[in-house]
């Protein structure tokens, strides 16, 4: 399986690809720092899940959901953001997003 996540902080893609890898541990997991930089590794490997931030530099997040579903219609999508207002999530479920995770992240005890 293969795992795209998409975000400008490198402390947030360590802490949720190791979260990820804890569940899968033979999980692929594959890094963009923008929504630029992601759009072009959702072209290269196809992966079968992505992980968006929203506030990115050069593309936010929304962008990206959209510029992803216009390539793949069946692109399988998770927002993680901060932004937990309500305007905000539908906006995400109607470019496609599967779910919204408030952020931080991490593991249920």
């Amino acid at each position: 399986m293969k795992l795209l996540i998409v975000d400008d902080s490198k402390f947030t893609q360590k802490v949720e690809g190791n979260l990820f890898k804890e569940v899968v541990p033979n999980l692929e997991i594959y890094f963009a720092n923008d929504g630029k930089e992601g759009v072009q590794k959702y072209i290269e490997i196809n992966p079968d899940l992505t992980i968006v931030d929203l506030l990115m530099p050069n593309m936010t997040g929304m962008e990206l959901l959209k510029e992803i579903k216009d390539i793949d219609k069946d692109a399988k999508m998770v927002v993680v953001s901060a932004d937990v207002q309500e305007k905000v999530k539908q906006e995400a479920y109607d470019l496609g997003a599967l779910a919204f995770v408030n952020k931080p992240i991490n593991k249920a005890k």
